[in-house]
């Protein structure tokens, strides 16, 4: 743990741990705003910091210069923190920061050595994936894990994925190995709409993550937010004929069951958001772009996104 910085030194009884990292795993910032409001409303108290200094590449996660009350000038770097805290469903250590770009297996090293100093009993991983989902349906939610006993108490799916992947799967091999019991939760987000964070799917995660821990999710604020996304979104489709059609195709294919443990096919292969080469309505391999904090190679713009999706509708027809 030499790079392990301790901020405090709570008595935890055998705490879970959530985690979330923005960035590659984190489309439309639901998941790392999952993690930011459970610590704002369990009231987390500092834990532990990992120095960012072998991790983090500066020049793509910049750290941010910031004015005292005093105004004086101070350089605020891009750290993954740790919080505890005390809930109903009983301790909680809660894990938030970017990505890291350097030396990740001895960053998983640091993390390990923590869960493993306070015996963590679970460790939850949450996630974000960019699909062919609609935005006024609810959010569907990907659960996985290899261990047999955690699928079976948590009813999760046995992850199938194979390709590239991001911290979070990474921390989720070296858990296991560490023969800690994990779990990895990841919401589908529309593809349409993956520049805009969306409170929706950070309440889907939230609840369904405090549904394991065995504790209320603290979601009552959120909720307005929510229900504004649907609103925003379905205006901005408004504008759109072309993606009026598009979503309508994918309400009917929800509504219909289509779209049921979207991903969790062995067709499809992204069951933990790594792969984001979608399926339209009649089958056909389909990529619509990959978006900043979800799976690919680069990011990309949302305009572009947009005239992506444009061009795949019109070159298919409008056979509906």
């Amino acid at each position: 743990m030499e790079h392990v910085r301790w901020l405090g030194q709570p008595k935890l009884h055998r705490p879970k741990l959530i985690a979330a990292f923005t960035g590659w795993n984190d489309a439309a910032d639901a998941a790392s705003n999952s993690v930011r409001h459970l610590i704002e409303a369990w009231q987390g108290q500092p834990l532990a910091e990992i120095d960012p200094e072998e991790f983090t590449d500066f020049a793509t996660v910049r750290p941010h210069v910031r004015l005292t009350a005093d105004q004086r000038r101070t350089i605020v770097w891009p750290t993954v923190g740790m919080w505890s805290a005390s809930t109903p469903g009983g301790d909680v250590i809660l894990l938030l920061g970017p990505e890291p770009a350097l030396q990740w297996r001895l960053f998983t090293e640091q993390v390990i050595a923590v869960a493993d100093k306070f015996e963590v009993s679970l460790v939850i991983t949450l996630g974000a994936l960019l699909a062919d989902v609609p935005h006024s349906r609810p959010v569907q939610l990907i659960g996985t894990s290899t261990d047999d006993d955690t699928i079976e108490r948590f009813d999760l799916q046995r992850s199938r994925y194979e390709g590239p992947t991001g911290i979070v799967g990474v921390l989720q091999d070296a858990f296991g190995r560490a023969g800690l019991a994990t779990a990895s939760l990841w919401a589908a987000v529309p593809a349409y709409a993956s520049q805009l964070p969306s409170p929706k799917a950070t309440v889907a995660l939230m609840r369904r993550a405090c549904d394991m821990l065995g504790t209320p999710g603290p979601v009552g604020d959120l909720q307005a937010a929510a229900d504004a996304y649907d609103e925003r979104v379905s205006a901005l489709v408004a504008d759109d004929v072309d993606l009026i059609a598009y979503v309508a195709r994918l309400e009917g294919m929800a509504d219909s069951g289509e779209l049921d443990d979207y991903g969790l096919d062995e067709e499809a292969e992204f069951d933990t958001g790594d792969d984001l080469d979608h399926l339209d309505g009649d089958g056909d391999d389909v990529d619509l772009g990959r978006g900043d904090g979800a799976s690919g190679d680069a990011p990309v713009d949302g305009e572009e996104l947009m005239a992506e999706v444009e061009r795949f509708l019109r070159d298919q027809g409008r056979d509906d």
